[in-house]
C-alpha cells in the first residue's frame, strides 16, 4: 500500500508538470498571436491615415492663378494706359498686349469706335499707378511691325489684364496671325462675356459691333454748378478762359464730349493722363 500511494503520487506530480509546462508554452504562442495581431493593425492604420491627411489639406485654386507662370518680366510700373490694348511701362518700353483689341480711341486714321472709352476708362481702372509683370509668348514675338513689344500683362493681384479685358466685355479676343499660347481661354472668356450681354456686347451699347463710331454724348453747357458737363466727376468750369491741364487740380478723369479746354489730346476720354 505504501509503495502504490508513493508511485501514486509520484504519477500525479508527473502529470501536473506536463499540464503547467503545456499552459506556460501556451501563453507565449498566444502572445505572439495577439502582438502579431495588433501590429498588422497598426501597420493598417498608418497606411490609412496619410490618405486621409492628403484629402483634407488639398486645395484647388483658382485656375488662372494656377497657371501664373514663375519666371515673368517684372514687375515694373505702368506710366501710360495708352488705350484699352496698348500701355507704356517704366522700362520705357510700348507694349501691345496679346490676343485681345479695344474698340479704337487714338488712331487718327479712325473715328472713337463704340465703347472705346469705356474700355479705355477702365484699363485705367485697373492698371493705373499699379506695378504689372510681364509675359513673352515666341509664336508672336517679341514686336510687332510699329515697334511695340508684345506681351500678356499680369497684375499684382494675379490676374492676367488680357483675360479680363475680355471676359469684362471690354474687348475682343483677336487671333492676330498664329495661334498664341492662351487662345483657348481667350476664346472661352469672350464666349462668357458675349452669353451674359456684358460691356460692348450688350444691346445697350455695341451689341458686339464696335466697328461703329461711338456717339460723342452732347454736353448741353454750363451746369447750374458752374461745372463744364465735358467733364463729369471732376468740377472745371467752361472756358473762357482757355485751360491747361496745369491750371486745374484733377488727372485722369474722364472726359466726354466737345472737350473745350483740349484736356483729352489723344482723345482716348480720359484728361491730363501726364
Amino acid at each position: 500500500m505504501v509503495i502504490s500511494r508513493s508511485r501514486a503520487l509520484t504519477i500525479v506530480a508527473f502529470a501536473a508538470t506536463i499540464v503547467l509546462s503545456g499552459c506556460a508554452s501556451s501563453s507565449p504562442g498566444r502572445a505572439v498571436r495577439t502582438t502579431t495581431s495588433t501590429r498588422r493593425a497598426t501597420t493598417s492604420t498608418a497606411s490609412v491615415a496619410p490618405r486621409t491627411s492628403s484629402t483634407t489639406t488639398t486645395t484647388t485654386l483658382p485656375a488662372e492663378t494656377n497657371r501664373v507662370p514663375a519666371n515673368l518680366d517684372g514687375p515694373m510700373a505702368v506710366v501710360r494706359v495708352v488705350d484699352g490694348d496698348t500701355i507704356k511701362v517704366s522700362t520705357g518700353v510700348t507694349l501691345r498686349l496679346i490676343g485681345m483689341d479695344t474698340p479704337e480711341t487714338v488712331d487718327p486714321r479712325k473715328p472713337v469706335q463704340c465703347f472705346g472709352r469705356e474700355a479705355s476708362l477702365h484699363a485705367h481702372l485697373l492698371l493705373d499707378t499699379t506695378s504689372v509683370s510681364l509675359e513673352y509668348d515666341p509664336s508672336q514675338g517679341r514686336v510687332d511691325r510699329y515697334g511695340r513689344t508684345l506681351a500678356y500683362v499680369w497684375m499684382s493681384d494675379g490676374r492676367m489684364f488680357n483675360e479680363s479685358m475680355i471676359v469684362d466685355g471690354f474687348a475682343h479676343e483677336y487671333t492676330y496671325n498664329l495661334p498664341y499660347r492662351y487662345q483657348a481661354e481667350f476664346i472661352a472668356a469672350e464666349r462668357s462675356a458675349r452669353t451674359a450681354a456684358r460691356g460692348l456686347w450688350s444691346p445697350a451699347t455695341c451689341a458686339g459691333d464696335t466697328s461703329v463710331p461711338a456717339d460723342p454724348p452732347v454736353p448741353t453747357g454750363p451746369t447750374a454748378s458752374g461745372c463744364d458737363p465735358s467733364y463729369p466727376g471732376v468740377c472745371i468750369p467752361p472756358p473762357p478762359p482757355d485751360l491747361d491741364c496745369a491750371d486745374v487740380p484733377y488727372r485722369r478723369f474722364a472726359v466726354v464730349g466737345a472737350d473745350p479746354h483740349r484736356f483729352d489730346g489723344d482723345h482716348d476720354g480720359v484728361g491730363c493722363e501726364d
